[in-house]
């Protein structure tokens, strides 16, 4: 009889160890995010341990149903933004002893796709949901099939990062992702003030894409060029100037690119791209589509970058004074020259106050304008307007502090006298703003 009392007493132990385990290891949920983009709405649970969960979708009406097990609400929903969603309400209840069920009344009907994320340096662990709109098919008409003549040229515009991945973050909460949106914003103006181009923003608002959803959004809009934007941190606040990367297919060429392009690639990872990326194709033959046509591509590539580089040498000291070359996964487009362009280092001081000023931000977006205009002129795409009348556009430079008029003309690879005599120029001041016409070589 004591065997028994003894086995019983140890079993009412353990089971009471195991009912406390199971309340004490239970999740919370300690923030809700939304987001919109131009596809989807995205809904991120923020949590401080993993969970497992189940999802479906109920009709008449329109539902998503979210079961949690093991968790418990310390958030709230009531202060999200629907409007511009497929969201109406979102309702929570407690679902058995320790679950929550979470019912999104829709406003119209969505393919749902969710996955858990584990913790990482930015980031706890998250429950990501994502309602993607369902659009209806239209048929192409066979004068968005046929190659035009005498088009302009369209260079896609990628600020880097967006929603729940902040980027990079600088001295008073400066975050990348506002940065590079705005100088794409101001790089887009540009280009559409050009009669010659048109400037596509791959991302238009403040929201996360997929590295492979960026190049297919360049590819829809049939760019001639992809360029992508960004404002990168070092493990050192020292570390500054600014960067023109374009794609390798080998190694990094230095140490920073490697850097970078590692920090660049694990923004998948937190916007849970990798979870989706496998959906169209399987990985030997994504790996095949990017790969094709690469070597004339990268040519392109290379040749454009050095004279973006050459114009942001005005503006801005150069962390390195050629194009670098690092695996980032955003230029992996096998058809469109790509670069990515690093406008600063946000980890330093100085250059974080740089890049939250909106005259910087623009000086940056002319520079990059200036050196693809003059690549253009020199390389202009077959059957692009800018083909037929290259001969009549008149390259400018518009001179900023510091500028020197031997410095200008050395960056154009041509004589002062030449300058000089072409702006019909009584001397050799030069003030700031003034806007000088670039003789073709």
């Amino acid at each position: 009889m004591l065997k028994n009392i003894i086995r019983f007493g140890c079993s009412a132990i353990l089971g009471f160890s195991a009912a406390l385990s199971s309340f004490s290891l239970a999740s919370e949920i300690e923030g809700v995010r939304l987001y919109r983009s131009p596809d989807r709405t995205r809904v991120v649970l923020d949590l401080d341990d993993t969970v497992t969960h189940t999802m479906f979708t109920l009709k008449n009406p329109n539902r998503l149903v979210v079961d949690i097990t093991n968790v418990k609400l310390k958030a709230a929903f009531d202060n999200l933004d629907y409007v511009t969603t497929p969201i109406g309400k979102i309702r929570t209840g407690v679902r058995g002893k320790n679950g929550l069920r979470v019912v999104f009344d829709l406003v119209n009907a969505i393919k749902p796709k969710s996955f858990t994320l584990d913790a990482n340096e930015r980031y706890g662990n998250r429950l990501v949901i994502d309602l993607y709109d369902i659009k209806k098919r239209v048929s192409k008409s066979l004068e968005g099939i046929i190659e035009q003549d005498n088009r302009k040229i369209v260079v896609a515009i990628d600020a880097g990062h967006g929603g729940e991945d902040p980027g990079a973050l600088g001295p008073g909460k400066i975050r990348e992702k506002v940065v590079v949106l705005q100088i794409a914003k101001y790089l887009k103006k540009l280009f559409d003030q050009d009669a010659d181009f048109n400037g596509e923003l791959v991302r238009r608002g403040d929201y996360y894409l997929a590295h492979r959803k960026r190049t297919d959004i360049a590819h829809s809009k049939r760019a001639d060029f992809f360029i992508s934007i960004h404002a990168d941190a070092f493990s050192s606040s020292k570390a500054n100037g600014a960067s023109v990367y374009a794609l390798s297919t080998k190694g990094a060429t230095s140490a920073e690119a490697q850097y970078l392009a590692d920090k660049e690639n694990r923004a998948d990872l937190i916007g849970g791209a990798v979870s989706l990326s496998l959906d169209d194709y399987d990985e030997p033959v994504a790996k095949m589509l990017l790969d094709l046509n690469m070597r004339d591509t990268l040519l392109s590539s290379l040749a454009a970058g050095d004279y973006v580089l050459k114009n942001i040498n005005g503006l801005a000291r150069l962390h390195k004074k050629k194009v670098e070359q690092a695996g980032f996964l955003v230029l992996k487009s096998p058809d469109i020259p790509s670069l990515l362009i690093e406008a600063g280092f946000i980890s330093n001081p100085r250059e974080a106050k740089l890049l939250s000023s909106s005259g910087y931000q623009k000086r940056m977006a002319e520079a990059i304008y200036r050196g693809m205009l003059q690549y253009y002129l020199d390389y202009p795409p077959p059957g692009t307007a800018l083909a037929r009348r290259r001969s009549e556009r008149r390259l400018t430079y518009v001179v900023v502090r510091g500028d020197t008029l031997s410095e200008i003309a050395a960056r154009y690879k041509i004589s002062v006298k030449s300058l000089s005599r072409h702006n019909e120029l009584a001397s050799k001041s030069i003030r700031i703003g003034q806007e000088l016409n670039i003789p073709q070589r």
